[in-house]
């Protein structure tokens, strides 16, 4: 469903009558952020429906949205989403990391899920808006950032099974702290043999709502189970390594090889993961883009041909993986150090999103 602009949208700005003072603000920031818990005071909202395209653009009060009963999203799950992060520079100006890429993401989910394409400009520029009136929010301190979540949902009151003819696309913040409590030490991940994430011609590849609702009952049996996250494999054959609830896997091998499941359709090409790749071919590793059974994970590990594994997503950057458990399976060492390549790779790419290194290809956008 393609929804070309016309011109660039003109926001109409409205700034919160009870936005949290300076003292007040300060206060949160300087306190345990963690993740997903806090949200600045203002929020984007862009309208859209069949007959004028993308109207309405403006940047309000944060607040509860208002629903018809009969909206689509609350019957027939049309929702979307992103997320991507705002940092702050030494200097104190704020970037971001890959928006294009982000927004082009959006547009993919949105054609799978019937939904209007938001242009890749107006995606940033929604961004940029935010923090325009937002920027006080970004933290400083290390390892912290803004999340930016912006999301779109079909609006339509009508309880006919058909692609809605109404959605609205918000975009809210948070000021996040490490994602993982433990901060960025080796996690235990549940291997989950009897549900799976997606499937060849599902949703698999979008960033849709009901991937992640899929994952929520394994999470808990992860959980259960004394692990951090749970990692899916395939739908099919059961014996292919896929993604996490919300993250890519890698695995580092002795030879200097970085593997990682190749995009199959039901795997989210991750912003992250797809950075992760260049810098490591900038490097001169070896890079790996193909299938990946849990056996040769396991046997390469009692081996010592892979001596590494290790997580990433925009959320949690990158995590080193200190285990793998599952039902009569356990792979690796909890209580293992982090490896040394997982650790290398994520100090570059962070002393890149932070402005501690050379943006050598163009991913940084600066936000004000």
């Amino acid at each position: 469903m393609t929804t070309p602009t016309a011109a660039p949208l003109a926001y109409r700005v409205t700034p919160s009558t009870h936005a949290r003072t300076d003292e007040a603000r300060a206060a949160l920031l300087a306190g345990d952020l963690g993740f997903g818990k806090l949200m600045t005071d203002h929020m984007v909202t862009i309208e859209w429906d069949s007959a004028r395209g993308w109207h309405d653009a403006q940047v309000h009060a944060y607040g509860p949205l208002s629903l018809d009963p009969a909206a689509a999203v609350l019957h027939y799950g049309q929702e979307i989403f992103e997320g991507i992060k705002a940092y702050r520079h030494a200097d104190g100006s704020i970037w971001t990391f890959r928006p294009r890429a982000n927004g082009e993401r959006l547009q993919r989910s949105a054609a799978r899920l019937a939904l209007p394409q938001l242009p890749v400009d107006e995606f940033v520029e929604s961004l940029r808006q935010l923090v325009a009136i937002d920027h006080a929010w970004v933290p400083s301190a290390p390892e912290t950032s803004l999340y930016f979540r912006p999301f779109m949902i079909a609006t339509e009151a009508f309880l006919g099974v058909r692609a809605a003819q109404a959605a609205a696309y918000h975009v809210i913040a948070s000021p996040a702290g490490a994602y993982f409590a433990n901060g960025v030490s080796p996690v235990s991940i549940w291997l989950s043999q009897d549900y799976a994430r997606a499937a060849k011609g599902g949703t698999g590849a979008a960033k849709c709502g009901g991937n992640y609702a899929a994952s929520l009952l394994p999470q808990l049996e992860a959980r259960a189970h004394g692990c951090s996250q749970v990692l899916f494999l395939d739908p099919v054959e059961g014996k292919y390594l896929e993604e996490l609830g919300g993250m890519n896997v890698f695995l580092v091998y002795a030879d200097g090889r970085l593997v990682t499941p190749a995009l199959s359709g039901s795997i989210l090409e991750g912003i992250t993961r797809s950075s992760i790749l260049q810098l490591a071919r900038d490097r001169g590793l070896q890079v790996e883009e193909r299938q990946v059974s849990i056996d040769e994970w396991r046997d390469g590990v009692a081996s010592g041909a892979i001596t590494e594994a290790f997580a990433c997503g925009t959320a949690a950057v990158i995590t080193p993986i200190g285990e793998l458990k599952g039902k009569d399976l356990s792979i690796g060492d909890a209580n293992a150090p982090a490896g040394q390549v997982t650790m290398s790779i994520r100090k570059e790419l962070t002393d890149i999103q932070y402005g501690r290194l050379p943006d050598r290809h163009g991913w940084l956008v600066r936000l004000r």
